[in-house]
């Protein structure tokens, strides 16, 4: 393997998974993933011949939206609550970020 195939291997943006396969490792169907997507949560990119590939990070967001619905939760409120979580995470880090600079600068 060559060094672009390891940075492939290692970018969790990546979209190695096909639909069957996500769908097998998160023990769901395809249709749950289908409605993942309507409900803007994660959008494949598609192949050239079209088909849904998923990344290892979209793959983290459809386990934690099984996680929330296998415990009743709506389907749209989970996507929302994953989403917001997401955002959370995302301020958390960019803040972090920024106090780490403040420290060196000062």
């Amino acid at each position: 393997m060559g060094k672009e195939s390891d940075t492939f291997l290692d970018d969790e943006d990546y979209p190695a998974y096909t639909m069957g396969r996500a769908a097998e490792i998160l023990g769901t169907t395809p249709g749950f993933l289908r409605s993942l997507g309507e409900a803007k949560l994660i959008e494949p990119q598609r192949s050239a011949g079209g088909h849904r590939r998923y990344s290892r990070y979209q793959l983290r967001l459809a386990g934690r939206a099984r996680e929330l619905v296998d415990q009743g939760t709506a389907l749209e409120a989970a996507c929302r609550i994953i989403i917001l979580e997401d955002q959370l995470q995302e301020a958390l880090r960019l803040n972090e970020q920024l106090r780490q600079q403040d420290s060196a600068d000062g």
